[in-house]
């Protein structure tokens, strides 16, 4: 208990460097799948290769092309028939180069003699198929425009080297690329021999209130109460009682970049929608084997938290969540919690190649997929100031006034009769699914057919959590399920 009281302390008050939010839209800054930790520090990291792209597949009069990034690893290759290819997809982010020479796939690539590559996806990192991400280039921003990429891309490898006609590719994925692989073995079944759908979402949503439903299930699942959702519950009525009557109490406590009395409505729903965000990040990402930071995010976990939210002792429960707040400003490294509506507005509509890609993932949440993490829910834990019609003024204040509910509704059917949702039959595909991952409420997390359509649903763990180098402290499912993924894979290569 002195320990969590030493740890309120130490966050109350710190100062760090402004910046855009870390978390937003259900999307980690730099991708939903972080950076594996090294196990060997004296291996190398391969060097990034480009591969002339198509721009628009739909169009065979349109010949423009662009530099597609993309990663090899032959260490483990071996050319006696019949050979395996491991290709790893990239996502929402830039693809790190460190996942060539380690992860739970590369200790496939070894048992199997597999030859790996890494394809960085269109838009993101340094591929860039466009001067810019106008609106207007942006609608080469698909899912279909996606996994052409990737067919072409392996019917040119197979040429490049030599490859013979029985070689079997096997795709892997997490997150949305984990949505990308499963759609990859049901669209181009000639090319793709099997794939692993980590994490993947395959049913688009516009209201996806389901989210923070899991949310709150995961903290009591990993704390085995309800006291903490109970706390967060009393901390927001705390903070809706203070909004009126001592506004200055929250801006201090909360560190805020603007005074309330200057806020707008949308400037309040974005605070409650941060608040509820820290807390979404905390779950998606709990005790998974990414690089953090520093020792100090590693240990930011639902334990933790919760921890801070129930300590005995007399703390108004909205304090408590405003240390937690003052922990995820020092984890992302800014001084105050910048909750304007239109700053995010104008950093969103900036066209320029940046870092942090957002406005690209956007696009593609206000086009395709929905996946709006809103307030709707029943049982109201984070309050209900960010329901769907909040998120839908974001896409038409970025990108236009076409993008309204109706647009997106369109998109979203149109999405989910391509791939077919969660209706999904093809063979040679294994999901894996984290009990404490809030997306897997839109992934498949059971299956009639274990054998050749496996579903790993497994207890305890979070977003893609399975594709990361094990270590010994990992839950014995999480373990589990690796080893069967490896048998399933095995049963799968030996099949013509």
């Amino acid at each position: 208990m002195h320990l969590l009281l030493k740890i309120l302390l130490l966050f109350q008050g710190f100062c760090f460097a402004f910046g855009f939010r870390d978390f937003n839209l259900g999307r980690s800054k730099g991708g939903n799948i972080g950076s594996p930790p090294l196990i060997n520090l004296d291996e190398e990291v391969p060097e990034p290769k480009l591969f002339d792209q198509i721009v628009d597949h739909s169009d065979p009069s349109n010949k423009d092309s662009y530099k597609q990034r993309y990663f090899v690893n032959e260490k483990y290759f071996s050319k006696n028939a019949p050979a395996t290819v491991f290709l790893m997809l990239g996502g929402e982010g830039r693809f790190d180069a460190r996942w060539m020479i380690t992860g739970a796939w590369i200790d496939y690539a070894k048992n199997f003699n597999a030859l790996c590559f890494g394809l960085e996806h269109r838009f993101y990192g340094d591929s860039h198929p466009t001067k810019d991400v106008s609106t207007k280039n942006l609608q080469y921003l698909t899912t279909i425009q996606a996994l052409k990429d990737v067919a072409n891309f392996i019917t040119e490898m197979n040429q490049a080297y030599k490859l013979a006609k029985d070689t079997k590719w096997v795709v892997f994925g997490g997150s949305y690329s984990g949505s990308l692989a499963a759609w990859m073995r049901l669209k181009f079944p000639h090319l793709v021999h099997a794939a692993v759908s980590s994490s993947g979402p395959l049913l688009a949503v516009a209201d996806f209130r389901e989210y923070y439903k899991i949310v709150v299930k995961a903290l009591h699942e990993k704390t085995g109460s309800n006291k903490c959702q109970q706390q967060i519950t009393k901390a927001h009525l705390e903070i809706k009682a203070l909004m009126s009557a001592e506004p200055e109490t929250l801006e201090r406590d909360f560190k805020v970049c603007q005074k309330f009395s200057e806020s707008t409505t949308n400037d309040i729903k974005n605070f409650y929608n941060i608040i509820a965000e820290n807390f979404a990040d905390l779950v998606q990402y709990n005790e998974d084997n990414r690089i953090g930071s520093d020792e100090n995010s590693r240990n930011i976990t639902i334990n933790t938290v919760c921890g801070l939210m129930t300590i005995p002792v007399n703390i108004p429960a909205y304090k408590r969540l405003a240390k937690f707040n003052a922990m995820m400003l020092k984890k992302n490294n800014q001084t105050c919690m910048d909750y304007s509506y239109d700053n995010m507005i104008t950093e969103l509509r900036k066209t320029s190649w940046g870092k942090d890609e957002a406005r690209q993932w956007m696009y593609q949440t206000c086009t395709e997929f929905g996946f709006f993490q809103t307030s709707s829910a029943e049982y109201k834990i984070f309050g209900n100031e960010f329901e769907l019609d909040f998120f839908i003024q974001q896409c038409q204040d970025v990108f236009g006034k076409k993008y309204d509910k109706k647009f997106l509704q369109n998109s979203i059917d149109w999405t989910n009769t391509e791939y077919g949702g969660l209706n999904y039959t093809v063979n040679h595909v294994i999901f894996v699914q984290g009990t404490i991952d809030p997306w897997h409420a839109l992934g498949i997390t059971y299956s009639n057919n274990p054998i050749d359509m496996p579903a790993l649903y497994i207890k305890g763990t979070a977003h893609c959590a399975n594709m990361y180098p094990a270590r010994d402290s990992d839950l014995p499912d999480l373990k589990q399920a690796r080893t069967t993924i490896a048998q399933h894979l095995r049963l799968w290569l030996q099949h013509p």
